[in-house]
């Protein structure tokens, strides 16, 4: 069980110049964004925190919403990943975050990290307690060798984290999902961010 102090970790954001909202469940978190969320373009990043909140069934009850695991007919997933990057609202979790403030995340066609760091009108970034790290060190370890193998196991690709769900081998397989390396330092220029902390485990 992740025991860090997310209280310490909401005051390091906000230095950094982000919103913070803090939610012990992700009902409660979920109810919120659908609640500052209403007529506008909304697109998600590959996420399956996302999935655990239902928020695409939820926030497409009032707004148009893009996201290329529900890709409707007539689009690619391609032009619903464009789409997305280029809505009013775009919304992620991360692979890790270390106690100081600093966002990492991995992503393989990278439309979700260029998102993250050219933000649209607002970004938000929903993040449960088991991607918290001590450190940045730790907060690597964990989006390389944690967060990247699950996720390439859930996604069946031939890669030896994916067989094995261990440790990131660093490998040259085409089934690759490790190829795109965003470090949030600070917050980005441009555009509104609200970082979502849940104390529940979401997603890996």
């Amino acid at each position: 069980m992740n025991d860090l102090d997310l209280s310490i970790l909401k005051q390091n954001l906000e230095k950094k110049g982000y919103g913070v909202s803090f939610f012990e469940t992700k009902e409660s978190a979920t109810n919120y964004l659908a609640s500052q969320i209403n007529g506008k373009t909304v697109g998600f990043g590959g996420s399956v925190t996302i999935k655990e909140m239902n928020l695409f069934e939820i926030l497409s009850k009032t707004n148009r919403v893009y996201f290329h695991d529900k890709t409707p007919d007539g689009l690619t997933v391609m032009q619903v990943r464009t789409l997305a990057t280029r809505s009013d609202i775009y919304i992620s979790s991360v692979n890790g975050i270390s106690m100081d403030g600093q966002i990492i995340n991995i992503d393989n066609t990278g439309n979700r990290v260029a998102a993250i760091s050219y933000g649209p009108e607002k970004v938000y970034l929903v993040i449960g307690k088991n991607k918290v790290a001590k450190d940045f060190e730790s907060a690597l370890y964990r989006a390389r060798n944690v967060s990247a193998p699950q996720n390439a196991k859930r996604l069946n690709r031939k890669t030896p984290c994916a067989v094995k769900g261990d440790r990131c081998y660093d490998c040259n397989a085409e089934d690759r999902i490790c190829r795109n390396l965003s470090v949030l330092i600070h917050k980005p220029t441009g555009a509104e961010y609200e970082v979502i902390l849940i104390n529940e485990n979401l997603g890996y």
